[in-house]
């Protein structure tokens, strides 16, 4: 058995994993370069949107527009959809730019060698240097950036705003390339529409002598509706059609690029209505802008960027806002799009439809993937296996490589069977006690895991240690961690006499991928039978590991047992390595106080747990477990509480002000800051109502006197103790959630918490051990957000967001 994860031996730079329509310039050409996940996205017929780059390059500042290039594909993703930044780096066409090139590009706005290419730029952007004698680079103008998605096989791109026939182009022949490359390049294109600088009614007739297929999104109005004017949602000029939604879109699009079609499509999306500016304000501006750009002798490739700047100055920066607004409302749009679209490819292969305009039969796609790696020497993975007499590990990565994170926990096997209800069957549930059609899909998974595979993701160099049974799924375990980037090294086969066999865990879903019935076995890392291997693991293993490594960060989930756990709590000491707790479960996470003895958690300043990242129902089991166990008996528990500063009256008032009351009526800042001196940072994850941080600061913290975090503040240390405990306050802050997520739009829950802490370990291992967490959070949700709306354990997209750190 081999899970589904695909990697090859070495890049590929130019392959294309399948034709969908014919192109007129060959994809094997050593200057396009196609990203291996979009390559897989593709192949697997799964939604990818195409976005420009000259927006980032020539449109906004950096670092502003580092932060929306993050933005734009991050919606992309949450939305179902592959994100496909498209531009040339080095002098090579990319499509699909990876974190780091992404960073490069954006990076280097606003300077002279940095290229705006279109269609007739794309030979002199790839083919010559600079007199430095260094490759050219460049963000894709809406036409160049066209053409390299077509050549990749997307059928979906998403855009600011389309170029269009300026005023007065019947003496200046003044005509955006964008025009002309919509009527040859079968690709559709989703904008606010054009400038209304240019002149719309020309545009609409140009785009009709070229054979483009043009419509507007209704947004929820009826009847005719105008072709928005960018800033504007209405221009005077009525649509030549009207697409009520997505789906309608999708429709379009698909019988579109059935017919074989060679122009494209393009569909306007008003920009939303809290950002639109009135038009006849805005045209009372652009008149001003034209005039003085007439004055200034402003014309040909300089005029629009002398517009735009002119019109910023008039409008107090509210186009910029607009402009940022609207940008992100085509993303979605485009991304459900495209969602759509993919559906309709799905609905026909399961009607066995073979399309000869754009598609092929998955059988097909896979043999002439086959055919290209074959061809050009690229080798997919082999599963191997031998005989397991003793712990041991398959790792082909040497255990002393570099690793800044440590993470201990469960690994597992994860199987998804998605019902798949026969053809005009209204039946949406599978039928118990019989067998029924279903999509089986595999993967990694389990806490420590999700948790390493984050962190990697993010940036961070990660060691995962675990283990698994000697079975088929230990075995293609070890070779698909390897595929998806974590080491297997400190990954422990256990001996077969132990008779425990790899974690996995199955969920059957009904037709909409709700679950219906879930089955685990995840004994693994707390069965008694095998103690004796994981305590030679952990001396000929995992404790090497931490040696070898010089990592900073430990993260340890519950899935072990109260004793495996003070080992590694002690390892975590003797190494000065900062602790993370992930709780798993309100039944898991209550083992970190109830060790066996004599052992026990040590307190602030020298507690054994530095961060833990539970959701409010496993703060509350942690908190009635420390009680149960006589942890808030102690005396050097209560020292370090008497030194929080907290008045015998409580503070109420005071958590009431820094989180809401109806958190305090339910005791989570309580019981939080009851935990302080056993776990001195808690993250606690609530939803839809945010992430509740509650830090214990050390004397002398900047924060405990800056008025930034004054009202944050909860209590400070008055009782004359802070040099002989080191405790100076409470941090106590509410953070809202990066977004409210509709339900329909939540994908799985599953690995969503264990994306937080990976994150959180990741920033923390890359920016410091001493950078504020809170720092970290938003960027932390925002990155579980990404895995709420995937169907993965942990969002592949997570790499996007990594550059924020």
């Amino acid at each position: 058995m081999t899970l589904p994860l695909k990697v090859f031996r070495r890049r590929s730079t130019f392959l294309r994993p399948y034709r969908r329509a014919k192109c007129s310039i060959s994809t094997s050409s050593r200057f396009l370069r196609i990203s291996e996940e979009v390559q897989q996205a593709i192949a697997e017929k799964r939604p990818v949107v195409a976005l420009e780059s000259t927006i980032y390059t020539h449109g906004f500042p950096y670092p502003d527009n580092l932060s929306l290039a993050s933005r734009l594909e991050s919606l992309v993703r949450i939305n179902g959809g592959v994100p496909a930044t498209i531009g040339i780096l080095d002098g090579i066409a990319r499509v699909g730019l990876g974190a780091d090139e992404l960073f490069r590009l954006v990076s280097s706005a606003g300077q002279s060698s940095t290229l705006k290419v279109s269609r007739r730029d794309l030979g002199f952007a790839c083919g010559l240097s600079t007199l430095e004698g260094k490759p050219l680079s460049g963000g894709t103008t809406v036409a160049g950036t066209m053409i390299l998605a077509h050549m990749a096989g997307i059928r979906v791109f998403a855009t600011g705003g389309l170029g269009g026939v300026h005023r007065g182009a019947e003496q200046t022949m003044d005509v955006s390339a964008d025009l002309t490359e919509l009527g040859r390049t079968p690709i559709a294109v989703i904008s606010s529409g054009c400038k209304s600088f240019l002149d719309l009614r020309l545009t609409l007739e140009y785009l009709e002598t070229q054979g483009v297929a043009v419509a507007t999104f209704a947004d929820g109005r009826q009847g005719a509706v105008d072709f928005p004017a960018f800033w504007s949602r209405d221009s005077g000029v009525r649509s030549p059609a009207v697409v009520c939604d997505e789906a309608e879109a999708a429709r379009v699009v698909h019988a579109h690029l059935s017919l074989g079609l060679h122009s494209g499509l393009h569909f306007a999306n008003p920009i939303p209505v809290a950002y639109s500016i009135p038009y006849q304000q805005m045209e009372t501006t652009i008149t001003q802008a034209l005039e003085e750009a007439r004055v200034a002798g402003a014309t040909g490739a300089a005029s629009t960027p002398y517009i735009l700047a002119k019109i910023k100055e008039l409008t107090g920066s509210k186009s910029v806002e607009a402009n940022r607004a609207l940008v992100e409302a085509n993303v979605v749009r485009g991304a459900k799009v495209a969602v759509e679209l993919a559906k309709l490819g799905s609905e026909e292969e399961r009607r066995g439809v073979l399309n000869t305009g754009y598609t092929n039969s998955a059988r097909s796609d896979r043999q002439a993937t086959s055919s290209s790696l074959s061809e050009h020497g690229y080798d997919q993975m082999a599963t191997t296996s031998s005989p397991v007499t003793g712990p041991r590990t398959d790792g082909d990565v040497a255990t002393d490589e570099r690793a800044d994170i440590i993470v201990a926990g469960s690994l597992n096997v994860d199987f998804a069977c998605d019902f798949l209800p026969p053809t005009n069957s209204t039946n949406r549930t599978p039928e118990s006690a019989t067998s029924n059609p279903a999509i089986i899909s595999q993967s990694l998974g389990g806490v420590g895991h999700n948790v390493a595979r984050a962190a990697h993701l993010m940036g961070g160099r990660v060691r995962l240690c675990s283990a698994v049974g000697d079975d088929l799924s230990g075995k293609a375990t070890h070779d698909s961690l390897t595929a998806s980037g974590l080491s297997p090294a400190a990954v422990m086969i256990m001996p077969s006499s132990t008779g425990l066999r790899t974690s996995q865990y199955i969920a059957v879903n009904d037709a909409e991928r709700d679950l219906v019935l879930a089955m685990a076995d995840v004994s693994i890392l707390d069965d008694a039978a095998g103690d004796d291997a994981i305590n030679e693991a952990f001396d000929e293993l995992w404790q090497p590991q931490l040696s070898m490594t010089n990592a900073c960060q430990l993260v340890v989930d519950a899935n072990w047992s109260a004793k495996h756990l003070v080992r590694w709590l002690q390892v975590g000491k003797k190494y000065g390595l900062r602790v993370t707790f992930e709780p798993v479960s309100n039944l898991k996470g209550a083992r970190l106080f109830q060790l066996p003895k004599p052992h026990s958690l040590s307190v602030f300043p020298m507690a054994s747990v530095h961060l833990t990242t539970p959701n409010a129902y496993e703060l509350t089991a942690m908190y009635h477990a420390a009680r149960a166990s006589g942890a808030f008996d102690r005396q050097d528990w209560w020292s370090v509480i008497d030194a929080l500063g907290i008045p015998s009256s409580g503070a109420r008032t005071a958590m009431a002000l820094a989180t809401t009351s109806e958190l305090v009526d339910r005791g989570i800042p309580q019981q939080s800051i009851q935990l302080l001196p056993f776990i001195p940072c808690i993250c606690t994850k609530l939803g839809a109502e945010g992430v509740l941080l509650t830090q214990l600061l050390p004397a002398g913290d900047a924060r405990l006197t800056s008025g930034q975090y004054a009202p944050h503040i909860l209590s400070r240390c008055v009782n004359g103790t802070e040099e002989s405990l080191g405790v100076g306050g409470v941090y106590m802050r509410l953070f809202s959630p990066a977004e409210i997520v509709d339900n329909e739009d939540v994908v799985s829950v599953n690995g969503v918490g264990d994306t937080f802490a990976g994150t959180l370990v990741a920033g923390l291992a890359t920016r410091g051990k001493d950078t504020p967490i809170e720092e970290l959070i938003d960027l932390a949700q925002r990155a579980a957000v990404l895995t709420l709306k995937s169907k993965e354990s942990v969002a592949t997209g997570l790499g996007t967001l990594s550059m924020l750190l």
